[in-house]
């Protein structure tokens, strides 16, 4: 099958059943186009629809992003995951306020050179806005092209990413790049899906060569597997009399980077070893301890074990205070914050827990 034979196939099979309703799909503007493809990186487009529609209403232009406080951009990456792109979009959205009048670059490189974007997203933030011939590479041409061309090896791998990237140049066509663009993308996310691939319905099966030796699942190679290692921690929901719980933000890179999250103790998980390290590194006394069991939160390359701990702070709390970037926050009454999914998970289920604890267990002091 020749490029022009692959790049025709797709685009009518896009024409007739391709998706064309996406939020982003409508006024595609660069600024646009590039917060979508950020929310879409790891993440499903059912999962980004909600978050990039509340997105864009409160950061409808890239000068509103570039204004606004970073806690506000964090609250509403909230639940998406990965929020190192959040802490992205906020500094790239500054650069190009302060280095490129306030309009997103259109120049490839200029485009690569932002942070939080490589040469995939760049490409597709400038082929599916402006029609510029640029081929892209994403997890789901990856799999389209691994599967067509029956290339065997991990994508990861920098010799078998330079031949997806060959082909990937080689069958975007000049023309209508921006629909081939979202043909290639769509075919991979909705027939050529990882498992259960529709190949029957497929408008490149005459040609895949991974369809022919009936080994379509065996492609893409898998990455090496590899133990994941577990970590733990402890995390005190500490309230005070008003029932307001103590956060603390987190340094602004790494993990979680920037987001609120609640004080982690670095002891045993037992009553007298967080009394201990209460008193000696937040300067307060604790009473009503509950240890409750372990919540696993698994990130890309490990498995997070959270030991969530319940309890009541003693009498005058006012020297935490002293202490940068910490807040009493009232959950009944929450205000516009950062936090991972299990941080919030927490905070949304807190007061349940405690009358639960209360009403069923008791207290342990």
């Amino acid at each position: 099958m020749t490029p022009t034979v692959f790049s025709n196939a797709l685009l009518r099979w896009h024409d007739a059943h391709g998706r064309h309703d996406l939020p982003w799909q409508s006024n595609k503007t660069a600024y646009r186009i590039w917060i979508s493809e950020i929310m879409l990186q790891q993440t499903q487009v059912a999962t980004v629809i909600p978050y990039y529609q509340r997105f864009m209403e409160r950061f409808s232009t890239i000068s509103d992003l570039a204004s606004a406080n970073i806690d506000d951009v964090l609250h509403l990456w909230t639940g998406l995951g990965y929020y190192a792109r959040a802490r992205n979009l906020h500094r790239t959205a500054i650069m190009v306020a302060t280095e490129h009048n306030g309009e997103f670059p259109t120049v490839l490189e200029d485009v690569i050179a932002l942070p939080g974007i490589g040469r995939s997203t760049a490409s597709a933030i400038l082929a599916l806005s402006d029609d510029q011939h640029l081929a892209i590479l994403d997890g789901n041409v990856k799999r389209v092209l691994t599967r067509f061309f029956a290339i065997e090896g991990w994508p990861g791998i920098k010799s078998i990413e330079q031949q997806l990237w060959q082909h990937a140049e080689a069958l975007t066509p000049k023309k209508r790049t921006a629909q081939y663009t979202q043909a290639i993308m769509d075919l991979g996310a909705t027939i050529c899906k990882r498992s259960k691939p529709l190949c029957n319905v497929c408008p490149l099966k005459k040609g895949c060569l991974a369809l022919e030796t009936n080994s379509v699942t065996s492609y893409p190679t898998s990455k090496p597997k590899r133990i994941v290692p577990v970590r733990n921690t402890i995390m005190l929901l500490l309230r005070d009399t008003e029932n307001r719980i103590l956060l603390q933000q987190r340094p602004p890179t790494g993990i979680w980077g920037g987001l609120w999250s609640l004080p982690e103790a670095d002891c045993a998980s037992e009553v007298n070893a967080i009394l201990n390290w209460s008193t000696q590194q937040l300067a307060i006394q604790l009473n009503n301890i509950h240890i409750t069991d372990p919540v696993r939160h698994t990130f890309s390359h490990f498995h997070l074990d959270i030991t969530p701990v319940y309890a009541g702070v003693i009498g005058d709390s006012s020297a935490i205070m002293e202490q940068a970037e910490t807040v009493w926050y009232n959950t009944r009454k929450p205000d516009a914050r950062g936090f991972a999914a299990p941080v919030k998970k927490l905070l949304d289920t807190h007061n349940e827990v405690i009358a639960e604890i209360q009403a069923n267990i008791g207290v342990t002091a």
